[in-house]
């Protein structure tokens, strides 16, 4: 699945909001945008309990 939405990669440095656009690249400041659609769920994924784990664990 993939969106035809795409967000600039680097706001942080550059905008103080998130710059959403459909094109390739970011209208204000030029650099690459990348796909603003989160990754897919997958249930019978093997590695899902260790990467909770991991979230649940860090301070």
């Amino acid at each position: 699945m993939r969106s035809d939405i795409h967000v600039c990669s680097d706001p942080e440095n550059v905008h103080d909001r998130p710059v959403y656009t459909l094109g390739d690249r970011c209208p204000v400041c030029d650099a690459p945008a990348e796909n603003s659609a989160p990754a897919p769920f997958d249930p019978t994924d093997r590695y899902g309990e260790y990467r909770r784990r991991a979230r649940r664990d860090r301070p």
